[in-house]
């Protein structure tokens, strides 16, 4: 009897024990399909969308200059500095110019030589032409006589002479001015060279702008194409931006867009689109998208890095929900929609894309509440009960 009573007990403990496991069960089994999941809610509404591209860069001028010298020379003077607005054509640095004015000098000099001889060679030729008048006039004089007989045949061969001789003096008066002029036309280049060069030792802003880095100081010897000033012009300043080449489709000039400078993160600045790039990088696979700025920080500096964000489209009136609300089934895109505390999956046909927000354009209404997972690890399915939170 007690044999018996045993194994009745051992029977019973071991119903308890799968009992438990059975209750234990039912109840992961309840938890994971029956019980309510923690979700969030949110109401499709109309309201404004635009899509916007990203894009990150540098402030840029464009048009940017080096100013440098042109010959080699000792640097006498820098009379501006970093950071200063200039105008077009004020003086901006001074190279010493002692050589250069004795050089301007001397080919004054020999300028006014070379006008001096044109002079000469000029009365030269007028006696020679006064000579060769007269001596042709003795020779017409000593053909009609020597065929009248009165005149001889040696005074005849004498005035030829005399006219050969005159007529050669004339040539060679005329061949002189010819060379006093070329010499007179070359040194007036000359002094034009010099005076040019004497005028590369003056350095001149060639248009309003900034100074935006000083590379010289007095003292040294600077050779043509060094680096003394980099000017820029402020008349139009831009972020050339790096755009990923997926973007290209839907960009245009003129598009507006917002500039976040690095330096105040918490304000955006108007700009736009003034010029796409037209080669991307073959490693980044991105290209240049020129955004220029309305309006400038009050302290900002060429080469700061910034944000922009270029509108591509834009709808007043859309229905939109947050992105954290689209859900994916494969490569349809769906939403979960509260209906009597359950969460149904609907596909939905997408429109513009922000960067918070995005439009649907069917499958739902304004006014449905659609649901989102809680935790990020979490997942919605069709028909699963909700609890909102």
């Amino acid at each position: 009897m007690n044999a018996g009573l045993a194994r009745v007990r051992a029977a019973l403990r071991r119903s308890v024990k799968w009992l438990v496991l059975a209750c234990g069960a039912a109840l992961i089994v309840y938890k994971m399909e029956f019980s309510p999941a923690p979700a969030l809610e949110c109401a499709v509404t109309a309201g404004p969308i635009s899509a916007e591209v990203l894009g990150t860069g540098t402030l840029e001028a464009r048009t940017k200059t080096t100013i440098s010298p042109r010959i080699q020379e000792r640097l006498a003077a820098v009379l501006v500095d970093q950071g200063d607005m200039v105008t077009g054509g004020q003086l901006l640095a001074r190279l010493d110019d002692g050589e250069l004015r004795q050089q301007v000098g001397v080919a004054e000099a020999s300028l006014i030589a070379a006008r001096a001889t044109v002079d000469r060679v000029r009365v030269d030729e007028a006696r020679a032409k006064a000579v060769e008048k007269m001596m042709r006039s003795d020779y017409d004089r000593i053909v009609n006589l020597l065929a009248t007989k009165v005149s001889s045949q040696a005074e005849y061969d004498k005035a030829s002479e005399q006219l050969s001789v005159a007529e050669a003096d004339l040539r060679r008066a005329q061949a002189a001015i010819i060379e006093a002029q070329s010499q007179a036309v070359m040194a007036e280049r000359n002094v034009a060279h010099q005076r040019e060069r004497l005028a590369f030792t003056r350095l001149v802003s060639p248009y309003d702008g900034l100074i935006v880095r000083r590379d010289r100081d007095p003292g040294g010897i600077v050779v043509p194409g060094g680096s003394l000033l980099q000017l820029v012009s402020t008349n139009q300043l831009w972020i050339s931006a790096w755009v990923d080449e997926t973007a290209m489709a839907g960009l245009a000039s003129g598009q507006t867009a917002r500039v976040i400078f690095r330096s105040e993160p918490e304000r955006a600045y108007p700009g736009e689109v003034v010029r796409l790039g037209r080669e991307a990088d073959r490693e980044t696979r991105e290209f240049i998208v020129d955004v220029q700025v309305r309006q400038l920080p009050k302290q900002w500096t060429v080469g700061q890095r910034a944000e922009v964000f270029i509108e591509t489209a834009r709808k007043p009136a859309a229905l939109v929900v947050p992105l954290p609300f689209l859900q994916w089934r494969g490569a349809t895109p769906g939403v979960f929609v509260n209906e009597r505390g359950k969460a149904v999956w609907r596909a939905v046909t997408l429109g513009v894309r922000g960067q918070q927000m995005i439009e649907i354009l069917r499958g739902v209404s304004a006014g449905d509440r659609v649901l989102a997972p809680r935790e990020a690890k979490q997942e919605l399915k069709h028909g699963q009960r909700v609890r909102v939170q």
